[in-house]
């Protein structure tokens, strides 16, 4: 069996929704699970729609008027006589939204987040499920909320991996049968939705892979594999034709965005392949994920912008020791921040994150009630991976380094313009 991922740029209109079902017509008679991402930049819209919700920002029947249109528009191109069951699939899926919007919000944000926010997927996999059997693929849409079970852990599940395996065994039972289900979603013991953090859906085909012992996964998306640097940020980018496990888990920590974070570690336990290819060119052998003596052959560069660098320090002029370490990482776990680089001194403590403007604030300001706390941002964090001076000086030209660090293999810089 193998399993494959499409993401959101795949099925962003009905153009990209007929390419997918033309990849996957070349597949048909394979064991095949095929996972997909809500559309286009429904996610983003989604969460508008739970901030309108939840903080009273926007009105919410506007956004999701536009979420609504989005998706008829689509269907209308791919089903355009109008009579085709999956208008009154997409219809109740719309009803079940209004329902949700219609109270009060009853639970905590990250709840009630998950529980709008999944409809993406949803929506996208009953649109594409439905356009597969017109073309005559034989597909199966199954809800990933039967198979795959998360704690409590809103906006990041942690998955119940046995009784995950034990669900997933029913998938076998498909010959000759595409199944389909939805990445980024899965379901509480209480029958509550869960997400498995933003583009989780990566993260989704790995979970499955691993339960099924996989052949392969497959991950399709708008780049010919895996670039040794991200092409909004470098015009000659070099295409890397084999990665190791360990450098790839590296380059997604740092925050390479071509894979979710999460998908590295099930696949390497079982040893099973992952191919990054293009959607775009499918013809193309892509990059290749899997055990292998063959180290990176070129540097590889990371930006992650809109960074906010603090820097902590006793009060009392005291050292950071181990009990001050050991408090400030509970609070930064305790607010659900991640760290993306950090250095310490005798008497400072330095940390380098997103700026999340929700989470922020309420960490810093307990930070301050024990520590005294500076900062800085609108910084760059740019990480090299098998870097040389040549490298680090191409990234520095007119930029001021407020932090470096740096490993055998690893440079990072927090940075700004001059």
């Amino acid at each position: 069996m193998k399993v494959f991922k499409f993401g959101g740029a795949s099925v962003k209109d009905a153009g990209a929704v007929r390419n997918v079902a033309a990849i996957l017509s070349q597949y048909q008679h394979e064991a095949l699970v095929v996972v997909i991402s809500a559309m286009g930049k429904t996610t983003n819209a989604l969460e508008r729609l739970t901030d309108a919700f939840y903080f009273k920002k926007e009105d919410t029947a506007t956004i999701l008027e536009e979420i609504r249109v989005y998706h008829l528009q689509i269907l209308h191109e791919l089903f355009p006589d109008n009579t085709h069951s999956i208008y009154d699939d997409i219809h109740n899926c719309f009803v079940e939204l209004e329902w949700a919007l219609e109270d009060e919000p009853t639970h905590e944000y990250d709840c009630e987040y998950d529980q709008i926010v999944s409809m993406g997927e949803i929506l996208s996999t009953k649109i594409v499920a439905a356009y597969l059997n017109s073309s005559g693929i034989s597909c199966r849409w199954t809800d990933a909320r039967d198979i795959i079970k998360t704690d409590n852990t809103y906006r990041e599940g942690k998955i119940n991996w046995e009784l995950t395996e034990e669900s997933a065994q029913r998938l076998h039972q498909c010959n000759n049968t595409i199944v389909l289900t939805q990445g980024f979603i899965g379901v509480t013991s209480e029958n509550f939705t869960t997400t498995l953090g933003r583009e989780g859906s990566d993260y989704t085909a790995a979970i499955l892979a691993w339960c099924l012992n996989a052949e392969s996964v497959t991950i399709w998306k708008d780049v010919p594999g895996v670039l040794n640097a991200d092409p909004k940020w470098f015009d000659a980018t070099v295409l890397v034709p084999e990665l190791t496990y360990q450098d790839a888990i590296e380059l997604t920590y740092y925050g390479a965005t071509v894979i979710h974070p999460k998908t590295i570690k099930p696949l390497q336990n079982k040893n099973i392949p992952l191919f990054v290819r293009s959607f775009v060119d499918p013809k193309q052998p892509g990059t290749k994920i899997h055990a292998t003596p063959q180290a990176l052959p070129i540097p590889c560069f990371i930006f992650k912008v809109n960074q906010v660098l603090l820097s902590i320090s006793p009060r009392d002029f005291s050292f950071i020791v181990e009990e001050n370490l050991g408090n400030i990482f509970a609070l930064f776990s305790k607010h659900r921040v991640k760290i993306n680089t950090m250095q310490n001194s005798a008497i400072s403590f330095s940390v380098c994150m997103d700026n999340d403007d929700r989470k922020l604030p309420q960490l810093i300001d307990e930070l301050k009630r024990s520590y005294r706390v500076l900062y800085n941002d609108k910084l760059e964090l740019v990480t090299i991976r098998y870097y040389d001076q040549a490298t680090i000086d191409r990234v520095c030209i007119g930029k001021q380094i407020l932090l470096e660090t740096r490993s055998r293999y690893t440079v990072q810089m927090v940075m700004k313009d001059r």
